[in-house]
């Protein structure tokens, strides 16, 4: 019988001001020797996500389950953040609670998380294998009217933007809260308000192509047939890039392929990391 520890869960408390790997709300569950798996979960969700993964994981790895700042219960970041600050976030987490390499479960924006470690000679070593679900931070293909909302938004900035710089901030507040800006907006970015809407603009706008090819530990990728959000096409430029890469297809199931397709995902997760 597999010895477990009860799980060890920490809870936001806000350092004014800042945001440490400490602020963060966390779980950790399963055998305290035994290898080390990070989940993160995407834009919008939580921990909660990713639980029923961990769960079934702990009985062989110790799983540390975290809520991205501005998630669940986490505090939001000072100020709009981001790839780059959520990678050092991270870090300084694994470095200080998980002591090791580690192997990085990522699905959606924690998937574009993953990759950036894994490609950035400062994070590198830290991360010692991946399972991307969906991961997002491939530059999409993108659409006529995506192209004509984004020169309209773009114009409708300029005038604010020579403003002298006290009027500025303001003025672009009260444009980022106007109607028609929020026409504009996905339903995502028209959710958020404050420090998060910001942070949402800079992480999704930081895409990987060229840095893809750095990445050198071995990665499982999982993508849905049905999946709306991140495209087959996409996949394949995450799959030529990484030489030691392997996806499954998961006929029928959507972004949430994890949730979607449980025992495949599970399954085949267990057995990539017994066998890489």
């Amino acid at each position: 019988m597999v010895s477990r520890t009860p799980i060890r869960v920490r809870s936001a408390i806000r350092t004014p001001g800042l945001v440490t790997y400490q602020d963060l709300h966390f779980e950790q569950d399963g055998p305290p020797d035994a290898p080390r798996l990070l989940l993160l979960h995407g834009w919008g969700s939580s921990a909660q996500n990713l639980r029923p993964l961990a769960n079934a994981l702990s009985t062989s790895y110790r799983t540390h389950t975290i809520d991205l700042p501005g998630h669940g219960a986490s505090p939001p970041p000072p100020e709009p953040w981001g790839v780059p600050e959520h990678a050092a976030l991270l870090h300084a987490y694994i470095d200080q609670e998980i002591q090791s390499p580690v192997t990085i479960l990522g699905h959606s924006n924690g998937g574009r998380i993953a990759m950036y470690m894994a490609s950035t000679p400062e994070h590198a070593p830290l991360v010692d294998r991946l399972v991307l679900i969906s991961p997002s931070g491939i530059q999409p293909e993108r659409s006529w009217s995506y192209h004509l909302r984004s020169a309209f938004a773009n114009a409708l900035k300029a005038p604010f933007q020579i403003l002298p710089s006290p009027l500025r901030a303001p003025a672009m507040d009260w444009l980022r809260h106007s109607l028609v800006w929020r026409l504009l907006g996905s339903s995502d970015y028209n959710t958020l308000s404050g420090v998060m809407r910001e942070t949402f603009v800079k992480t999704v706008n930081h895409h990987l192509n060229g840095e893809l090819k750095r990445i050198e530990v071995p990665t499982l990728l999982f993508w849905g047939t049905e999946d709306e959000a991140v495209s087959r096409k996409q996949m394949t430029v995450i799959e030529d890039a990484i030489e030691d890469c392997g996806l499954v297809e998961l006929e029928g199931a959507g972004h949430y392929s994890h949730l979607d397709d449980f025992d495949t995902v599970l399954s085949s997760t267990r057995h990539f990391l017994e066998h890489t």
